[in-house]
């Protein structure tokens, strides 16, 4: 995932590192790269490609980013000057005669990368290492055809490679140790955060990443959610710097099918398969910010801004007009309801917190105040406005309160039993025209609609926790909602200063349906012995953006809630592949639900 280039003082060379001249074969954009990288690092380095044009632009752009890190004062000119004199291009394979270690970056082909690996077998010295840069094809399948298996493996950075910490590194069953200590310092010197990982399509932070890409694909294929709306439910609802169509987009469409034809043939699972969109697209010419448009159209081919199409949403222009929302009912007395009216109440809205008895909603009320406290201390609100708010909720212990709300919103227990009887309740004692809303993550809002007399009033809002800081809400609309409902929930949701994402009433909505596979690989990857929990947690952050890695996120998450999620997808598409890993369910059998109980993945303190 892309990060802004780095201006990073220069490292000294390591005495100790057995790679002073370094070949980089194909300078495109990662192979320019990882060039600057190891330029900066005090080493000769070799630049080989085909083109002289590609030569030149690896040099431009090494001689701008060292200007910009000379005007701000990361490094003298004299060691800008050092820096450039280290790094030459040639066109001639036999410029790498000399190496230490040769890294291609040439295109993802077997053909391409073989005809490599074959003229260097009878151009470099014999203790020469050869790396792969590879991301999706076999490290073994390339070693195997080379003179010298036990010195090729794969060195795999990420995209901009002076920015990215992650370097995977790949040994396959004919690399020798010493080859991968010795890329592994390598690696170390150079200020990044390696990770020693097996030799498999995707290997860590691809594997699980591209997988999620995939999903997201098919989801906007299917017309389930806008390109927009996917990307800003992942965005805004999981932390990413990116929302995936985008990093489609950014990694080149035709990139991505690659890899995951690489990952399909070597699992045959039907989540690695590419979604069809991905084939349409890259056959057609249409492969992201380096054609000018890929799921997005942008302004120029290697551009980053993006422009409007015939798919971008009209701004300002409703097509319906909504009901009037004056009052809000909360139904539930945890974080997430208290959440909830707090964010009304905020917004000026009068909220009734009702409850399965007083104490229970006195108690929700306070929590309230001490959050509120907490806003105050840190000076984003004043005292006043704290009191008004926490004025504007009144507690209630039964749910006859809600007689003259103008929208009714449960936050109870994740169980629909629970939550249809409260629905019919809902439906005696709301009065006509009320809104009925439910914040299920996972299960069918339709269900809760037929437990009343008034289904096309029903409708979900599915918040995040915490409520009052995350900023998506997915509206899901069931087959029987009014259009002036949606409206209505659709503007309610930006008088709160929530961002509204459409999606349909299944499993998952957006976020939980691409967000769960993908926790639910990693913990395949941990259970198939490929990777620790602290390397897939340390990739996917460093290599994929992430605020949290998969193992740290199922902790905090629960792995009971995890669970009961991951067996409602499988449920809802009946897919193999999004069947809970067997280490989930042996995890949550034994009680290690993960922070909540003092252990899950990792152990924690006791509080």
């Amino acid at each position: 995932m892309a990060a802004p280039l780095s201006d990073s003082p220069l490292s000294p060379q390591s005495p100790q590192s057995p790679f002073r001249t370094i070949a980089v074969v194909g300078l495109g954009t990662m192979g320019t790269g990882i060039a600057e990288v190891l330029a900066r690092s005090g080493r000769e380095v070799v630049g080989i490609d085909l083109s002289e044009a590609a030569g030149a632009r690896a040099v431009a752009a090494l001689e701008a980013s060292t200007e910009r890190a000379v005007t701000r004062g990361r490094i003298t000119e004299r060691e800008r000057g050092d820096v450039l004199a280290r790094f030459r291009t040639f066109t001639d394979l036999q410029a790498a005669a000399d190496a230490d270690l040769v890294i291609e970056v040439v295109p993802e082909s077997y053909e391409i990368k073989q005809q490599v690996f074959r003229e260097l077998d009878a151009i470099v010295r014999p203790e020469t290492v050869l790396a792969t840069g590879t991301n999706a094809l076999s490290v073994t399948r390339l070693a195997a055809e080379s003179a010298r298996p036990e010195r090729v493996l794969g060195l795999h950075f990420f995209n901009p490679a002076p920015a990215m910490k992650l370097v995977e590194v790949v040994s396959s069953v004919l690399t020798a140790p010493q080859a991968v200590v010795a890329v592994t310092d390598l690696a170390l010197d150079l200020g990044k955060e390696p990770v020693a990982v097996g030799d498999r399509p995707g290997f860590v932070a691809d594997g699980l990443l591209f997988g999620y890409l995939n999903q997201a694909a098919a989801m906007y294929e299917a017309k389930y959610a806008s390109r927009e709306d996917i990307d800003a439910a992942m965005r805004l609802g999981c932390g990413l710097p990116m929302g995936p169509l985008a990093l489609l987009d950014l990694i080149g469409i035709d990139t991505a099918r690659t890899v995951l034809e690489a990952m399909y043939a070597a699992s045959h699972d039907r989540l690695h398969a590419p979604a069809p969109i991905l084939r349409q697209l890259s056959e057609a010419g249409l492969t992201g910010r380096k054609s000018g448009r890929g799921f997005y159209s942008y302004e120029a081919p290697g551009s980053a801004t993006v422009v409007r199409d015939a798919p971008t949403p009209a701004e300002g222009v409703a097509s319906t007009s909504g009901r009037t929302v004056r009052s809000v009912g909360v139904a539930g007395s945890g974080t997430m309801a208290s959440g909830i009216a707090e964010v009304f109440a905020k917004a000026g809205y009068g909220v009734v917190l009702a409850a399965r008895t007083e104490e229970k909603a006195q108690a929700a009320k306070a929590r309230i105040g001490k959050s509120l406290a907490r806003s105050v201390d840190k000076g984003r609100m004043t005292v006043e406005a704290a009191a008004e708010t926490l004025d504007r909720i009144t507690p209630a212990g039964s749910y006859d309160a809600f007689a003259d709300v103008d929208l009714a919103l449960e936050a109870v227990a994740e169980d629909l039993d629970v939550k249809r009887q409260l629905f019919a309740t809902f439906d005696k004692v709301c009065k006509p025209g009320a809104i009925l809303a439910t914040t299920t993550s996972s299960l069918p809002v339709v269900a809760c609609a037929r437990a009343t007399s008034r289904p096309q009033d029903v409708i979900g809002m599915h918040f995040f926790n915490p409520a009052p800081a995350m900023k998506l809400v997915e509206v899901v609309r069931t087959v029987l909602t009014a259009d002036e409902v949606h409206a209505t929930v659709r503007e309610l949701c930006a008088k709160v200063r929530k961002h509204p994402v459409d999606c349909g009433d299944r499993a998952g909505f957006i976020v939980n349906a691409l967000l769960f596979p993908y926790l639910n690989n990693a913990i395949k990857m941990v259970q198939e012995h490929y990777a620790t929990l602290d390397d897939i947690d340390a990739a996917m952050k460093l290599g994929g953006g992430y605020p949290m890695g998969p193992f740290e996120l199922l902790d905090v998450v629960g792995l009971d809630v995890s669970l009961a999620i991951e067996k409602v997808l499988h449920r809802e598409f009946r897919d193999p592949g999004l069947a809970p890993a067997p280490l989930l369910e042996h995890l949550v059998a034994a009680g290690c639900l993960g922070r909540k109980t003092g252990r899950g993945f990792r152990e924690y303190a006791k509080r």
